[in-house]
């Protein structure tokens, strides 16, 4: 509400101004245009059909955004992660200004990938979240295995290698979250402060493995329990690993886009308002907002209860739930 009035305000005072301020007036309308953020969640462990719909009504609320979801659904129109070959919703990337994805092992059909190839080539802005690192598995065409490993590592700054091992799934956190030296002025990392997270921390940096392009890493996790330790692996995959990170992308259209991108993503983790204030800092940074960000971080104080299901593959999700899109 208070973006609509300050929105009518500005208005207001440009229509009086007339043509004399032309050129300004353009300026400060493109300022205030709401931006079309598209959410794209097609995982089966991790709930995002769940966080999603969360976050894309507080980038609403916050930014009087325009939001979309596209979800994986069954044949009846109801969500189910578990499908694989099909997101409904993804033509909305025709028109979108962030897209904000969520995916693991997904084959796309050619058409429905291409929805999701033509923006991130577009040089728009991106913002990843933890099995992003292998959103594609495609086993039986030849021409895409490309987008299996070397796509998200040139896109995101990581495939997926391993983590230190599914512990005490939603029973305790199991993760460190703190800054990385020499970070704490990041914008988006606002209003955070050090907790403990829920999701098995990620190796994407150190032993036979870096951070692909010009990734920033601004968030490190620290494994309080680890299968590789165990293994005595930790020469190879050290209990010290980033969480987030910025980079940039250049693709076909030789424009730059921003990249924000985290490791963390475990359903219980968005119950923290600091780890929602990560998800929304990064989708202000990502559309080059990051002025606006709170020094407290943007507003991430719920409307109403939000209490997803745990982790988990097979039939743990929400059944019978049909997708909330547009709003």
């Amino acid at each position: 509400m208070k973006l609509k009035y300050a929105t009518l305000l500005i208005l207001t005072i440009l229509i009086a101004c007339g043509e004399k301020t032309k050129s300004k007036k353009e300026i400060i309308l493109e300022e205030i245009k709401a931006p079309h953020i598209v959410f794209v969640t097609g995982e089966e462990e991790y709930r995002s059909e769940e966080t999603f719909p969360m976050l894309a009504k507080l980038a609403n609320r916050e930014l009087g955004a325009k939001v979309s979801i596209a979800y994986s659904i069954d044949s009846s129109g109801f969500i189910d992660p578990n499908r694989t070959d099909h997101i409904e919703g993804l033509e909305a990337l025709e028109t979108a200004d962030l897209l904000v994805v969520f995916m693991r092992f997904r084959n796309l059909p050619k058409k429905k990938l291409d929805y999701i190839t033509n923006y991130v080539e577009s040089g728009k802005p991106i913002v990843g979240f933890r099995t992003t690192t292998h959103a594609f598995k495609y086993d039986k065409d030849s021409t895409l295995t490309t987008y299996n490993e070397e796509w998200p590592a040139k896109v995101f700054g990581q495939q997926w290698i391993t983590h230190h091992g599914h512990f005490d799934d939603g029973k305790f956190p199991v993760t460190d979250i703190s800054i990385k030296e020499g970070k704490s002025d990041n914008p988006i990392l606002n209003g955070f402060s050090e907790f403990e997270a829920y999701s098995w921390l990620y190796h994407v940096d150190g032993g036979d493995w870096k951070l692909q392009g010009d990734s920033k890493p601004i968030l490190m996790g620290h494994s309080t329990k680890s299968q590789h330790e165990m293994n005595g692996k930790l020469d190879q995959f050290s209990l010290d690993n980033p969480v987030a990170w910025t980079k940039s992308y250049t693709g076909t259209s030789g424009k730059p886009a921003r990249v924000f991108f985290t490791t963390l993503g475990h359903p219980y983790d968005f119950k923290l308002p600091v780890m929602r204030k990560i998800a929304m800092n990064g989708i202000y940074w990502a559309l080059g907002k990051e002025d606006n960000i709170p020094k407290e971080g943007v507003n991430v104080t719920l409307n109403e209860p939000f209490e997803p299901n745990n982790s988990g593959f097979g039939q743990k999700f929400k059944k019978n739930q049909k997708p909330l899109t547009n709003f």
